[in-house]
């Protein structure tokens, strides 16, 4: 079934990110172990990175951010956490925080100042 006519939630993303887990046997076959994990993220990462810097494709960079984020469900599946309960915990942080102009990028941080 194409991509847009499943159903468009959380909880579906979740499910099948935990079926791809469960058809492969990740638990036990060391796919959701975290050092393992962290290194597939940061080759992820570097085929983002390419994807930018070489001027690919939308539809190529798309497809590694996805894959980023599959990576990223999955850790959370791995590690038992509730990711979605983590990203709003940290979204209402960011939304609390202030901005800067640091070197001509806008910036959002904690900002711990040195004064």
């Amino acid at each position: 079934m194409e991509g847009s006519q499943r159903e468009d939630s959380w909880d579906a993303m979740l499910a099948a990110v935990q079926a791809f887990h469960d058809k492969h046997d990740f638990r036990n076959t060391g796919g959701e172990e975290l050092i393992y994990r962290v290194a597939l993220m940061a080759e992820e990462l570097g085929e983002i990175s390419s994807c930018v810097t070489k001027g690919k494709s939308k539809d190529l960079l798309s497809e590694e951010v996805a894959d980023l984020l599959i990576l990223l469900m999955g850790t959370g599946i791995a590690a038992e956490f509730d990711l979605k309960a983590a990203f709003w915990k940290k979204m209402d942080r960011l939304m609390a925080r202030e901005s800067r102009m640091v070197n001509g990028r806008i910036r959002v941080s904690e900002f711990r100042d040195m004064e």
